[in-house]
């Protein structure tokens, strides 16, 4: 994308795109540089990865400071566009329109904002605000974008799916009103499968982003979601879930077999076809010794 564009504009125009472009997700800089590095053009910042990795709690035991504090790391890390959990916005319309102003001043491109009831939950206990309400809060992350940059975008997600005995026509009444009412940039219906995901793309006007919950079916390749129409190929935890395992995998083999297992794990990581990753590769470690000769004493 041209120099000098505002990563709220390059965000905006990747979801207006014609072409999907793939949302890598996780929640460190270390994930988000690397995602830079293999040239992804946007990263995402997961509310349940944040509150997992950084906070040590299940999904949902993050604040708007929890989670303020973790983009700022990332958005000061790449020059990618970041796009981020905000739950439900902490609270009513009035934390939803402060929590969008907190967001674009720490550099955040764009942001989901969920119809579930605060805090949200997951399984049996998930609730969600009545349309009316979501669609207030809507109009004021809309109105708190506007008042400092238009450009911010502000995605509808749409949990409703995950109530139980919710029907996909319920979701489809949310998602068609959500737009209608407050023509949010982008709206994410969460249903349940790939059949219902196609759907929606086709019923909802504009930029829809699908987001796969609710299921463990195998994914769709890019270029169903490309055909589908889809807005991006959005993956929360792309960049943690393998180093999850992994590190249980390696662990576990550690405490079985000791210094063997670092043994191996250095010789398989330099046979990688992709080459061995270290922090300097990937951060540049370089530019450190290029600050230290331009602005230390020598």
């Amino acid at each position: 994308m041209p120099e000098g564009k505002r990563m709220t504009t390059r965000l905006k125009e990747l979801f207006e795109r014609p072409e999907i472009f793939v949302l890598p997700g996780g929640m460190n800089p270390m994930g988000a540089k690397m995602a830079e590095v293999l040239g992804f053009e946007a990263f995402y910042m997961s509310g349940g990865n944040t509150s997992a990795h950084v906070m040590g709690w299940p999904d949902s035991g993050t604040s708007m400071r929890d989670m303020l504090d973790n983009a700022r790391r990332i958005v000061m890390t790449v020059d990618i566009p970041v796009f981020c959990d905000m739950d439900t916005g902490y609270g009513d319309a009035i934390s939803v329109y402060r929590t969008v102003q907190e967001y674009i001043r720490a550099g955040i491109a764009g942001a989901h904002l969920e119809d579930q009831t605060f805090p949200p939950k997951s399984g049996p206990r998930r609730r969600c605000v009545s349309i009316e309400e979501m669609v207030g809060k809507l109009r004021a992350a809309i109105d708190a974008k506007m008042a400092l940059d238009p450009d911010f975008v502000i995605v509808a997600r749409c949990d409703y799916g995950g109530v139980p005995g919710a029907t996909f026509e319920e979701v489809m009444e949310r998602c068609l009103a959500y737009k209608r009412e407050t023509q949010v940039d982008v709206i994410c219906p969460a249903v349940q499968s790939w059949e219902e995901n196609q759907e929606a793309i086709r019923r909802i006007p504009g930029p829809v982003l699908p987001l796969f919950t609710h299921n463990r079916e195998t994914h769709p390749t890019l270029q169903d979601l490309q055909a589908a129409g889809a807005a991006a190929a959005w993956y929360p935890a792309l960049t943690t879930m393998v180093a999850l395992q992994a590190n249980w995998d390696f662990l576990s083999d550690f405490q079985a077999r000791g210094t063997a297992a670092i043994d191996d794990f250095l010789v398989q990581a330099s046979d990688s076809k992709w080459g061995a990753v270290s922090n300097g590769s990937v951060l540049g470690a370089e530019r450190i010794g290029e600050m230290e000769d331009k602005y230390l004493p020598s």
